[in-house]
């Protein structure tokens, strides 16, 4: 879900309400309320994250979804330096891609600056501070 200023959850599960759609500059509030309490989302032991301004700062439209996949992959398995070193193939096994169309939404996350790849290392980067805005590639 999206959480903005004012997301936390109150005494009784629901979360305050929050900015959840924004039209030019009138933006609609929503009152968050859990869904389904038993499968709550908690921070497990071996924790990764998505940076919310992968959206935010148009990150998105740098790369295509094969792309953003292999991404989730190395988000999820990489240590707390975002340091992981599958190669081409198992990866290609988990996202259902040839080696080729790996080696290719490698190097647009690498283009996209999400990544560093040194073979057979990857990194998952910080996002940059002020993200330019581009357009799809």
């Amino acid at each position: 879900g999206h959480r903005d200023d004012d997301g936390a959850l109150d005494s009784d599960g629901a979360c305050r309400a929050g900015r959840v759609a924004r039209s030019g500059a009138t933006s609609m509030l929503i009152a968050k309320r859990i869904l389904q309490a038993e499968r709550l989302r908690r921070v497990p032991p071996h924790f990764s994250w998505i940076d919310h301004r992968l959206v935010r700062a148009d990150y998105l439209r740098r790369a295509d979804a094969k792309a953003w996949a292999l991404y989730l992959v190395l988000v999820t398995v990489g240590d707390e330096h975002g340091l992981s070193y599958y190669g081409d193939g198992t990866l290609g096994r988990l996202l259902s891609l040839t080696d080729t169309e790996v080696a290719v939404a490698r190097g647009q996350l690498a283009a996209a600056g999400v990544i560093a790849y040194e073979k057979p290392l990857y990194q998952v980067l910080a996002l940059e501070a002020r993200a330019g805005r581009e357009g799809p590639r």
